[in-house]
């Protein structure tokens, strides 16, 4: 199963699974895990060649969403799930095929369709880092400084480094080879009835008006809501405003 950090504990409501996106991990959500345990247990895995958990021969949002499933039914079999971007996808695909197991879904900056942009320069990036000479995270930020400028960027990516042991705990050779899955979003007949936000980055463009037809056909309850003066990465840019919506969802009634 997938490593998990369980927040609080067991209560009325049910658990809120927080599923990451691309190279991030569970404890990249621990503040905000942390604040939103006040209401109901919350629960932040870490996906399939993300973190402590195992490394895959594939990274498919089938392969992905059954993965979430069975942390659902370690905890009770019913779960709200928030996913932010390639999270999202998965959360999406499991609300889709295993719609008993969700009650409400909220999608961070994702939509269900296929991406044209790439991440393989961040792959290249951090597989460019010599961890020979890699002491502490800020040699590594040093070393990606030079392909990546943002120093938000450089921060995120080397929460996944471990540093004793010199490597990466990302399966980056694989997340590589299946980029193009990443990207994509598979073709899913079925649909999720329940209550859906698809909450997104006022500056961010991952969420377009376009792709609305398409969510509504998929997501027959989905709203919009959108946070001003936030990309794509809207949970770490506005963490207070963020929470809020999520709670405003998670309160909201059926």
């Amino acid at each position: 199963m997938l490593n998990t950090i369980l927040h609080g504990t067991p209560g009325a409501e049910p658990p809120l699974l927080i599923v990451h996106g691309l190279f991030g991990s569970a404890r990249n959500w621990g503040v905000i895990a942390k604040r939103l345990s006040d209401e109901r247990q919350v629960i932040a895995v870490d996906q399939r060649n993300h973190g402590e958990s195992a490394w895959t021969e594939s990274h498919s949002y089938p392969d992905m969403a059954a993965d979430l499933a069975e942390v659902i039914d370690a905890h009770g079999g019913r779960a709200d799930v928030l996913g932010h971007s390639m999270g999202g996808k998965a959360a999406m695909v499991l609300a889709l095929t295993r719609p008993e197991m969700v009650d409400r879904l909220i999608l961070a900056d994702i939509a269900p369709v296929t991406y044209e942009h790439s991440q393989m320069q961040y792959v290249d990036a951090m597989r460019a880092v010599d961890l020979s000479r890699v002491e502490k995270r800020s040699d590594a930020s040093e070393q990606l400084a030079r392909t990546v400028p943002d120093p938000t960027l450089q921060a995120f990516f080397t929460q996944s480094l471990d540093v004793k042991e010199k490597r990466w705990k990302l399966n980056l050779d694989l997340l590589a080879r299946e980029m193009p899955k990443i990207l994509s979003f598979p073709k899913i007949d079925g649909r999720f009835d329940g209550p859906t936000l698809f909450l997104s980055g006022a500056e961010s463009d991952y969420v377009k008006r376009d792709y609305r037809d398409r969510i509504l056909t998929l997501f027959p309850a989905a709203r919009f809501a959108k946070i001003p003066g936030a990309g794509h990465w809207l949970h770490a840019e506005k963490p207070r405003e963020f929470e809020a919506a999520v709670r405003a969802c998670l309160a909201a009634e059926r």
